[in-house]
């Protein structure tokens, strides 16, 4: 079986079918970095100090959530998994234990509330920008349960190789996201005036729509016949036990990787006001770059995880390099940009009535975007290798790799840089690339070792 370094548009684990998996995916994710983005246009133009509140706020919240929606959305593997083995029903069964896990999880997110608004209360930050991430923080943990849920109905769709359904749902959230924020935050309509509290429940509101949309497709006729949607969805202990067994791991590199970024955005918090604002900005702008990147990562984790389910790893490896070469050849148009047109995308951010000043963050957010082109290449490789990696259930040596030069390597030089040698954002900067690229080492090694072609995720050689 032929496993060339570049496979032609038709053979299997080739261009075409990464390309028609992955094109909805990345539209998925690319809408949601979209809706991100005119969150913080629009909270730009309403004040400095919501704009500084809501990158931080937010990403806290999702920090203390992202282990329970990482251990639901690794249903997306199982149902690859199944879906490659021919089991409709192992993927409904699955599908149903990431809701009920989900549901579940609800109030334990709930009780990390307070923990939340003690980190926030001892960061330092401004009075002004507390008062904003604290508003924004308590929304966003309220309707805490709408991310687990749609990461596990998402994954019954995304698993089974459609994307096109999930594309649609999440477009009309986000969409919805969009309205809701000029609805909210600046009163239209005759909608009260809330601010950064609108945007909280914009995004709350979009966040629940998405998957009520595919919970209504999930138990339509159609897939209630082709599945048992219905009568498979109770509780089933043992595929409840190899959900966490596999999803956890998987979750933890999830939160690794969030927790990690949070807890860098609040040691720079400390800097000074411009230096701060030019990071925020220079990091939601990236999120237009890596967000697609994380359609690819899902696209690759379904491709690998469908062909491991068929016992074909040759395939399943091809699929994961062919779907890292679509990442490089995307990140690299993005770097182009990022350094060809600096000056339009921080433009988005400043002035029109704002109080973050264009002149003051260009030339710091200018070397930002140089930075971030320079890191972009090992990042997709990061992500999609990763990606791949999960769909093989290789979860446990993502998430121990992640822990040890995330939080080691990565963390402890930024916490030696800031606080005991008294750096800037620059320096703080350049060990961030360093980390990338240390970071893409251990999972190429890994990808390329084909250890990972040996796991057993779905108990195919166990009897019934």
């Amino acid at each position: 079986m032929s496993t060339s370094p570049f496979p032609s548009l038709e053979q299997p684990g080739g261009y075409r079918e990464a390309l028609r998996l992955a094109l909805p995916l990345v539209i998925s994710t690319g809408s949601f970095t979209v809706m991100q983005f005119v969150d913080r246009i629009f909270l730009t133009r309403y004040s400095a100090d919501a704009i500084q509140a809501a990158l931080p706020a937010g990403l806290l919240a999702f920090t203390l959530i992202c282990v329970f929606s990482g251990v639901a959305s690794f249903v997306n593997t199982f149902v690859a998994q199944y879906h490659g083995a021919g089991d409709p029903r192992g993927a409904a069964r699955a599908t149903a234990q990431a809701l009920i896990f989900a549901l579940l999880a609800w109030p334990l997110m709930l009780t990390l509330l307070p923990v939340g608004e003690w980190i926030l209360c001892h960061c330092g930050h401004a009075p002004g920008v507390l008062h904003e991430e604290l508003i924004f923080y308590r929304i966003l943990m309220l309707g805490s349960v709408a991310v687990p849920l749609g990461a596990a109905i998402s994954g019954f769709f995304t698993g089974r190789g459609d994307t096109r359904t999930n594309m649609i749902a999440v477009v009309i959230g986000n969409l919805a996201n969009i309205l809701l924020d000029w609805l909210l935050i600046f009163g239209n309509w005759g909608f009260p005036r809330m601010g950064i509290a609108g945007a909280g429940w914009a995004t709350v509101l979009s966040s629940l729509l998405t998957p009520a949309l595919l919970l209504a497709v999930y138990f339509s006729p159609r897939l209630r016949h082709a599945y048992d949607t219905v009568r498979t969805f109770r509780f089933d202990a043992a595929q409840m036990l190899r959900l966490l067994r596999f999803g956890f791991p998987a979750a933890m590199h999830l939160w690794l990787d969030v927790g990690s970024f949070a807890l860098f955005l609040l040691l720079t918090a400390r800097l000074d006001a411009v230096s701060l604002a030019a990071s925020n900005i220079a990091f939601s702008i990236n999120n237009l770059a890596f967000m697609p990147l994380v359609g690819l990562g899902i696209a690759a984790s379904i491709l690998v995880g469908q062909y491991q389910g068929r016992g074909q790893s040759l395939i399943a490896a091809r699929a994961g390099w062919t779907t890292l070469k679509i990442g490089w050849i995307y990140m690299g148009i993005i770097a182009l940009t990022f350094l060809i047109f600096p000056r339009e995308y921080f433009v988005l951010f400043t002035g029109h009535g704002g109080d973050v000043k264009f002149d003051e963050v260009l030339p710091v957010g200018r070397w930002m975007l140089v930075m971030m082109a320079v890191w972009g290449l090992a990042d997709a490789a990061n992500v999609i290798l990763a990606g791949a990696l999960r769909g093989a259930g290789d979860t446990r040596f993502v998430m121990l790799y992640s822990f040890v030069i995330m939080w080691v390597v990565w963390l402890g030089g930024e916490a030696l840089l800031l606080l005991a040698l008294g750096g800037g954002i620059r320096s703080a900067w350049v060990w961030l690339v360093v980390y990338v690229f240390i970071l893409v080492i251990g999972f190429a090694w890994r990808f390329r070792s084909g250890r990972w072609q040996r796991i057993d995720l779905i108990g195919r050689n166990i009897p019934a």
